[in-house]
């Protein structure tokens, strides 16, 4: 199979093109050039799902969750089914200025999981090798501590992003979603 990019030139009939030159056509005019293909890989599709069939992925939800387990089954939609899913929740104790953070992580089976294709941000193979170790500063700790501490963060975060939101406000500055709506 060629190797082949959007930026490659088309392929030339009646052979190879030398050095800028067109190749002389010996007979009646050469048909017109067939319009290039794609290669599998460009594509970004669910198709490219079939790739990932039967490995284990890192899935990182819209709503924040992190979901690990190995791909077994999808549709036109991405909907996904997972084997043998974990959900990870860490949760940070250092400062955000840290070069380093460190923390705190828990797991919590699942066992079967569907999640709707539209729900996945991100997914990814995993490193099975990599799988096991834990994070650089991060212990692992049970999961109601750690599932409370990140939300107690995430709480944080939005009173802060809320405090910013109005200061701005005063500025002149609107925030996502704070329009007026016009009826």
């Amino acid at each position: 199979m060629e190797n082949l990019s959007i930026h490659d030139p088309p392929p030339q009939p009646g052979g190879q093109q030398v050095a800028g030159r067109a190749p002389q056509a010996l007979g009646p005019a050469a048909p017109a050039p067939q319009p290039q293909q794609l290669p599998p890989q460009m594509f970004t599709t669910a198709a490219q799902l079939l790739d990932l069939t039967d490995k284990k992925l890192l899935i990182c939800l819209r709503d924040g969750r992190k979901l690990t387990g190995i791909l077994r089954s999808w549709d036109q939609f991405a909907n996904l089914v997972l084997q043998s899913t974990i959900e990870r929740v860490y949760a940070t104790t250092s400062a955000p200025s840290d070069p380093q953070p460190k923390g705190l992580y828990a797991e919590k089976p699942h066992g079967i999981f569907l999640v709707r294709g539209e729900n996945v941000l991100l997914l990814g193979e995993i490193d099975l090798d990599k799988d096991d170790d834990p994070l650089p500063g991060f212990e692992r700790a049970e999961f109601p501590a750690v599932e409370k501490l990140a939300k107690e963060r995430r709480a944080a975060d939005k009173a802060k992003e809320a405090h910013k939101l109005k200061r701005l406000a005063t500025l002149g500055f609107e925030g996502e979603h704070m329009g007026e709506i016009l009826l």
